[in-house]
């Protein structure tokens, strides 16, 4: 017997719920390429990734996921044999580090524990001991969706500065771009990427880049440009370069109906809708934890992102049962478990189009899979949610 007859809840770090308005703009025939009305789109999404990105600098958009984002970012600002300093805060840190070494760049690796977020201080010390400045760039997540630590993007950035190095600041925001401030110049950072799939409620295929006055320096020389992801290119007076061809229209109708949703609700309200749910389920798995069978990955409650919850198991206990049950039984996806945490972890994502009773579902769904398989917790979480959410939204 099942319950899950209804609307699927996707709670999974992406890609997020898409909201019916985005999947509507779709919804509507092609339009020709050269068109006022698109080259009119292309500069309106333009304008609005540089205010979600709070830069002056230029705005990119691919048609790529953050992957092909991460390549965009590199390529257009370094050389075949340059070195980077990947920051180690979850498994998409260091995926972004192996992609510098596929491309031919050599990559040092801050380690990190997975538990914590990035420390700004380790990362001045290693700046200060490269007295040559043989570091090129420094990559960094603001959100890693693996472990779910956020960093503390400001405090790197100060930590560059304070260490007098000319390195460039390479900050992925695909998870937090729309969920929680980015300050990309006031920051001090370079080069920035987001995708279009998760806080930016718009299905997979965009990719996004921006770029500031120094990193449009170092694009000057840099070796690695290639045609498609080549910046120099895409600033050509053709609109049809902007894209390096055809541009991804519908994707682009959507993404949009999604800004001007969210520009609706007001930036700072988003963030703060995002923080009033993901504390709601930190409330809960803290209720939960106190069975010693079920834990935060990450320890310190400040290093805890709002957009997802990364929770671990202990050994004996199967977290793909659990989310087995919840998406089988109950109509909930929720994320696994990445890299080290296979196995060991599951996720709950609270990022993008979520509300309330999304939550409170969601983290319903887990209680009572736990519940159902036996797995030993405090009771009550759910009712912890709800008492928050209670005494900070108030009438």
């Amino acid at each position: 017997m099942s319950v899950r007859a209804g609307r699927e809840f996707l709670a999974v770090p992406g890609p997020t719920t898409i909201p019916d308005e985005v999947l509507q703009a779709m919804q509507r025939p092609a339009m020709e390429i050269y068109s006022k009305p698109l080259i009119a789109l292309t500069d309106s999404l333009l304008r609005d990734l540089g205010r979600l990105f709070a830069t002056e600098g230029h705005c990119y958009i691919y048609i790529a996921n953050g992957h092909g984002a991460w390549e965009a970012a590199l390529s257009n600002v370094l050389s075949r044999g340059d070195k980077v300093l990947a920051l180690e805060s979850g498994k998409f840190a260091v995926d972004w580090g192996d992609t510098a070494a596929r491309l031919g760049l050599e990559v040092e690796v801050l380690k990190g524990d997975w538990r914590h977020a990035v420390h700004p201080a380790e990362v001045e010390r290693r700046l200060r001991q490269d007295g040559g400045g043989t570091i090129k760039a420094i990559l960094a997540l603001q959100i890693d969706t693996s472990t779910g630590v956020v960093n503390d993007i400001a405090a790197i950035g100060q930590a560059l500065r304070a260490a007098q190095h000319d390195a460039l600041l390479m900050v992925d925001t695909v998870a937090s771009l729309g969920c929680m401030p980015f300050a990309m110049d006031a920051w001090g950072i370079d080069v920035a990427v987001a995708g279009s799939q998760k806080g930016l409620m718009t299905p997979p295929g965009l990719g996004f880049v921006a770029a500031g006055s120094r990193a449009r320096d170092a694009h000057r020389k840099a070796g690695l440009r290639t045609p498609y992801w080549d910046w120099s290119v895409r600033d050509g007076d053709s609109h049809y370069q902007k894209y390096a061809g055809t541009p991804p229209m519908h994707l682009m109708f959507a993404l949009r109906q999604a800004l001007d949703m969210l520009f609706a609700e007001g930036l700072d309200n988003a963030f703060r809708r995002h923080q009033l749910l993901a504390e709601a389920v930190r409330r809960a798995v803290t209720v939960w934890k106190k069975s010693n069978v079920i834990d935060f990955n990450i320890i310190e409650a400040a290093e805890r992102s709002d957009t997802v919850t990364t929770v671990l198991m202990a050994d004996g206990c199967n977290p793909n049962a659990l989310r087995e049950y919840c998406d089988s039984k109950c109509g909930v996806v929720l994320g696994r478990g990445l890299g080290p945490l296979n196995g060991k972890a599951f996720r709950i994502a609270h990022m993008g189009h979520v509300n309330a009773p999304m939550i409170l579902g969601t983290l319903g769904v887990v209680e009572t899979g736990l519940r159902a398989l036996g797995v030993a917790h405090g009771q009550g979480g759910v009712q912890a949610a709800i008492e928050w959410l209670s005494d900070n939204v108030r009438p």
